[in-house]
């Protein structure tokens, strides 16, 4: 019995790891796709999302069925809940990269905005790009990685070029282009904060504090 679960949560781990490469990828050719205003690029984000979403739904099944046949219990309960709360994350980047790649196919021939503005976008998309690989690294290591604790300052000096580049007289967008645009940011920004949260859950898996009970990253660096 315990040579199955063992199995079964190693089958988990590396259907996890496979999501995290999916949900980089998708994250990786959607920043492509908004660069260069490629439909290609942005049929693949498509094709990325719709494996994600698949095999979230796999890995739910999975997870139902070891809560219920094998009942585990301290680490082992941790691992498997664990497992389904990152397999979430990673089904939610897939569905933001698919919403950007909406944004990309309903602008194209054209780019989905002015150089300034896109520049910006670009270097978000790049940042959420590393961010996912890291996040990938930690659910095949069991380890947070290093750099968590400067997400924040990074992210919001991103979120503070976007917002001037949104506002600048010089290059005025009509009111629905800029929310269109300041919402294309926040799809991108949201990918980032689902990293974030897989972060978390490797900690809560590592220690044992859930992730609401855990300090903010500034609190952690300073230990």
């Amino acid at each position: 019995m315990r040579t199955q679960f063992t199995h079964e949560l190693n089958a988990l781990t590396n259907d996890l790891t496979l999501m995290c490469r999916l949900a980089h990828d998708a994250v990786e050719r959607v920043t492509d796709a908004v660069a260069g205003a490629d439909l290609a690029v942005t049929y693949e984000v498509f094709a990325l999302d719709e494996q994600l979403q698949k095999m979230y739904g796999a890995c739910e099944a999975r997870t139902v069925v070891l809560l219920a046949l094998q009942a585990p219990v301290a680490r082992d309960l941790r691992h498997v809940v664990t497992a389904i709360q990152i397999a979430n994350e990673l089904s939610r980047i897939g569905w933001l990269t698919s919403r950007v790649a909406d944004q990309v196919y309903r602008s194209h021939p054209n780019h989905v905005a002015p150089q300034p503005i896109l520049d910006v976008l670009t270097e978000l998309g790049r940042f959420a790009a590393h961010r996912t690989a890291l996040a990938g690294e930690a659910v095949a290591t069991a380890h947070q990685s290093a750099d968590a604790q400067q997400v924040t300052a990074a992210l919001t000096g991103l979120r503070e070029r976007l917002h001037a580049a949104l506002i600048d007289p010089e290059r005025s967008q009509p009111a629905t282009a800029a929310i269109d645009l300041a919402l294309l940011g926040s799809y991108l920004e949201r990918c980032v904060d689902h990293t974030t949260r897989i972060e978390r859950l490797i900690r809560f898996l590592d220690t044992g504090v859930p992730p609401m009970a855990q300090p903010p990253d500034a609190e952690l660096d300073e230990d």
